[in-house]
């Protein structure tokens, strides 16, 4: 009998893509539950409390967007991936903005979805063993998922977590986007870089001047022993 890996919550209003994305998933050894608005989506997370949550944007009603932005609100960081068949990179940065943690457009493969919800997972979990990392003002301890800036813990999404994690991890190495999107969301060649930028901003605003981000001009970024 196949491990049950975890229920993925999956909230798509188009019945044969749900179908689709359950089969899918289920085969893979996740337990899959559909709904197919906001308002049922939210009210599925708070009683089963998924390990992932395929989020389609369009939805009747309330929509993705919205389903995602009331779940930050409230303090839970489960995994998002946002669906859509829109490919903007306006919807794309406001998606990721409202701390979804991946985003993939229609029409795409069955395969390259559950793909996407193993590497959510893994980053989720994070490393079996890495200490308690400390710069400047920062303490990040990966085994509790946890962040504090002088003393006061501060929330940061899955991936945010883990982007600050590895360069943490290798204080004044510099790293091309490209380098970060395959270490970081486990998949490199992704077409369009400018959400390392969205997430390396959203960083920033979070940790304010205590930030140990640096820029490196027509390179990438860098984690330096001091706030920015």
């Amino acid at each position: 009998m196949q491990e049950n890996k975890g229920l993925v919550l999956v909230v798509e209003d188009e019945q044969n893509i749900a179908d689709l994305q359950r089969r899918y998933l289920s085969r893979e050894g996740f337990g899959v539950h559909v709904e197919a608005d906001g308002d049922a989506a939210l009210a599925a997370v708070r009683r089963m409390r998924p390990v992932a949550i395929v989020l389609d944007i369009a939805l009747h009603g309330m929509d993705g967007m919205e389903v995602c932005r009331r779940l930050r609100e409230e303090g839970d960081w489960t995994p998002v991936l946002f669906v859509t068949a829109r490919d903007e990179v306006t919807d794309r940065i406001l998606g990721l903005e409202l701390g979804a943690d991946d985003y993939l457009t229609k029409p795409f493969s069955p395969q390259e979805l559950v793909a996407r919800v193993k590497s959510l997972l893994r980053r989720a979990a994070g490393p079996q063993r890495d200490p308690v990392s400390r710069v400047g003002r920062l303490t990040l301890d990966t085994g509790r998922r946890t962040l504090l800036v002088d003393d006061r813990p501060v929330e940061l999404t899955t991936t945010e977590f883990n982007l600050l994690a590895f360069l943490m991890s290798h204080p004044e190495q510099v790293f091309s986007r490209e380098q970060l999107l395959g270490q970081v969301w486990g998949y490199a060649g992704y077409r369009d870089t400018r959400v390392m930028d969205v997430y390396v901003s959203q960083l920033r605003a979070k940790l304010g001047n205590a930030s140990p981000i640096r820029t490196v001009r027509g390179v990438g970024y860098s984690v330096t022993g001091a706030g920015r």
